[in-house]
């Protein structure tokens, strides 16, 4: 193993956690300096140093930026509508108060594919005070579950954030990412949701603070769920499709030249999710009354946020870039190759450490991508070559983003909302929200190692 390689890696990341930590540099800056130390240290030339660092931040952006951008606007629409809320209400009618734990669990994971986790839950915790003022029991028997529908949606399933970065980086086909986030997601919600919040529930009985005031009401014309439903699928719906007429299952040479092109254009994630906005501004946006001025200033002010997560992303590609130009991802590939040690449990781990150091769990999904990233390609007649299909690819983007979930504690901004949120104090929120990360993120790695060896 080459000492000046492992040395730029370790050094890199402690760089890295060290601005994030200590001088709470922001995470997009701290990751181009993280980039040129390793430069620095692994001998690159200067020209070469900067010439990774653009390759890396342009060729991820010209994915990311795009599908972050158009789930954005998507989820702006969904939120200003009163969608969300009325999909809460509609599941408490189906579900009844009885098992009114199971219906915000199933709320939170369908309204956090197309809308941000905190927003969404901010957006929703109202549901949860009127039920527990309602039945009197316990806010954690709905709180808990809520949150881990949305928490599972939004770290598994695209078009949230983490995993289309993940995703990009590895090169996994989203199609298959969706399937696979949704096979493993579907047991964490339920253990770490509504199984989790009847036992919390028992042992600490907690209400609605009384400084938290409802302010979110839901529209007069507020869509019906069944709508909303329907447009959260379009670009979920299109998007299988392509992965599926593109998978092994059928020969290509046989399929319709139609078909082929038809699922290439409406299930490439760009074109689904254009057709899904352009879907939401005309139902939930002109036809619900909204001007057109309204839509205009509603999905401009979506994409102030995103474009945070945009520039986070990039720079995690140009981590990325750097490891491979520098050699070092060779390095810790031939280091680990061998069954004994699989890239999902690596990428997990490293996702782990990364998050519990430093609470971002976009960060650390970012991160463990891109050193693992090396792992999964060779060199095979100077062109590069994946050594793994693309469903043991969407894998791996699961197990990257399960280990970026666990033990969410007071570095994480997430478990500040819930504490204010649910009113708790900093142990409450250590036994409840931290234990139901952790729980989703050991689900998670079993899930997709099981997968792993599946596909």
């Amino acid at each position: 193993m080459d000492i000046q390689l492992l040395a730029a890696v370790l050094i890199g990341i402690c760089v890295l956690l060290f601005l994030i930590l200590r001088l709470k540099f922001q995470a997009f800056i701290a990751l181009l300096i993280t980039c040129i130390v390793v430069g620095i240290i692994a001998g690159m030339e200067p020209a070469a140093i900067l010439n990774s660092v653009e390759k890396g931040m342009g060729g991820t952006l010209g994915f990311v930026a795009t599908i972050v951008g158009l789930g954005a606007l998507f989820g702006a629409i969904l939120e200003r509508s009163g969608g969300a809320q009325q999909l809460a209400q509609a599941m408490l009618k189906l579900f009844g108060i009885k098992n009114a734990h199971w219906a915000v669990m199933l709320t939170g994971f369908l309204v956090a594919i197309p809308v941000f986790f905190d927003v969404a839950f901010i957006i929703l915790v109202p549901l949860i005070y009127a039920l527990q003022k309602q039945t009197k029991k316990s806010l954690f028997l709905y709180a808990i579950p809520l949150l881990a529908g949305l928490a599972i949606t939004h770290t598994f399933i695209p078009p949230t954030p983490g995993p289309i970065a993940v995703a990009d980086i590895l090169k996994a086909d989203l199609g298959y990412v969706i399937i696979f986030g949704f096979i493993t997601g579907l047991p964490a919600a339920i253990i770490a949701g509504p199984v989790l919040a009847k036992r919390l529930s028992k042992k600490m009985h907690i209400t609605v603070p009384q400084d938290m005031i409802s302010t979110v009401a839901i529209p007069e014309n507020a869509p019906s769920a069944g709508m909303i439903l329907f447009i959260i699928a379009i670009p979920i719906f299109l998007i299988v499709c392509n992965t599926v007429v593109g998978s092994p299952l059928f020969d290509q040479n046989s399929l319709p030249q139609w078909l082929r092109y038809a699922t290439g254009l409406l299930g490439h994630p760009f074109v689904a999710l254009i057709i899904a906005n352009v879907v939401a501004w005309y139902v939930l946006g002109i036809k619900k009354g909204f001007s057109k001025q309204e839509l205009l200033a509603i999905s401009t002010k979506s994409l102030y946020p995103a474009g945070v997560i945009i520039l986070l992303t990039g720079a995690g590609g140009a981590f990325k870039e750097i490891l491979i130009d520098t050699g070092a991802g060779k390095m810790i590939a031939t280091s680990l190759s061998g069954d004994f040690f699989p890239p999902v449990i690596f990428g997990f781990i490293v996702a782990a450490i990364v998050r519990i150091l430093q609470g971002s769990a976009t960060v650390a999904m970012i991160t463990a991508a891109s050193i693992t990233a090396p792992l999964l390609t060779t060199i095979v007649n100077g062109e590069e070559v994946l050594l793994f299909t693309q469903p043991q690819l969407a894998v791996l983007v699961i197990a990257i983003a399960s280990g970026a979930t666990i033990f969410s504690h007071v570095n994480d901004s997430g478990f500040w909302l819930v504490k204010q949120y649910l009113g708790l104090t900093e142990k409450e929120t250590f036994r409840s929200w931290t234990v139901m990360t952790s729980i989703i993120a050991v689900i998670g790695l079993a899930v997709s190692t099981i997968l792993w060896y599946l596909v």
